[in-house]
């Protein structure tokens, strides 16, 4: 048994690009993942599962159909199952998700944004 913290500032320095979550722990059947954001993401949904996002580092952006909400340093929202969303960051942020194994950041919307899923660092 490795009975070593996680810290999310190193992990968050192991790599550069946007938009490609990174696993860095799991529990159950739920995957903890670091990215880093900037711009605009496609819309898309996850009809089977909730996602939360918490911010580490910036301010987040989840734009709905029908409105939005600001996340803030420190701050987190979950979106239910099967809303459709759009994350959007001004400048690069910093990203906690958690969500179940095997989900794909844009769901069943493929695009240049589509994520390899289960990369560990």
């Amino acid at each position: 048994m490795n009975y070593q913290a996680v810290n999310f500032k190193n992990k968050l320095g192991l790599f550069d690009e946007q938009w490609s979550p990174k696993v860095i722990a799991e529990m159950n059947d739920y995957q903890f993942k670091v990215v880093k954001i900037q711009g605009q993401f496609v819309w898309h949904d996850h009809k089977d599962t909730d996602e939360t996002f918490i911010v580490l580092e910036g301010s987040l952006t989840i734009d709905f159909r029908d409105g939005h909400v600001k996340l803030s340093e420190g701050e987190m929202f979950v979106v239910p199952k099967g809303v459709e969303h759009k994350p959007y960051a001004k400048k690069e942020a910093k990203i906690l998700i958690i969500e179940p194994k095997g989900v794909v950041n844009t769901g069943d919307v493929t695009s240049g944004q589509t994520a390899e899923n289960d990369v560990w660092i």
